[in-house]
């Protein structure tokens, strides 16, 4: 099943800001856009290519400990190697294995939220909260604009249902 939109959030939601991730993808499969589809996981791994190959771009969202700004919207590209240096992989990689095992590595995007605060519980601290929001006027604008024919990158410089994790 292909589809235009894939947003993968993965982080851990019992860690605090780690949980970001999960949450915007959570609140944007809440949104319902067309031709968007959520996965939700704590980490990725090898499992996730056959999905992200179907995808026509995705965007992974994760916390990040070492942003300077609450959001940052970068694009990736596949690593050279498909390698993994552990049971969990980056999206690097994830876009390596779609490409080498599936035959297609998407447009992809990395989108990251500034975290401070990752010890157990599940609120966000208040840098966290501002960029999840953040997020989510990002890709509700980035889907938009990719559906409606406005050139991805320029939406890069500017911002459905869930799929479970087979984990």
């Amino acid at each position: 099943m292909k589809f235009d939109l894939l947003v993968i959030g993965y982080g851990n939601t019992l860690r605090s800001d780690d949980g970001v991730g999960p949450k915007v993808a959570e609140a944007v499969g809440a949104r319902r856009l067309p031709g968007v589809r959520t996965m939700i996981c704590q980490q990725l791994s090898p499992e996730h290519a056959e999905p992200i190959s179907q995808a026509h771009t995705v965007v992974f969202v994760d916390a990040a400990m070492d942003s300077p700004t609450q959001v940052q919207f970068r694009k990736l590209e596949p690593c050279d190697s498909t390698q993994l240096m552990a049971h969990a992989a980056d999206p690097h990689t994830m876009l390596a294995l779609a490409r080498d095992v599936y035959n297609h590595a998407p447009e992809a995007w990395w989108l990251t939220i500034s975290a401070e605060r990752f010890d157990f519980g599940e609120k966000f601290s208040r840098r966290t909260q501002s960029g999840f929001h953040q997020a989510l006027r990002l890709i509700q604008s980035f889907a938009t604009r990719q559906f409606y024919g406005v050139d991805c990158a320029e939406s890069a410089t500017s911002s459905a249902r869930a799929m479970p994790c087979k984990s």
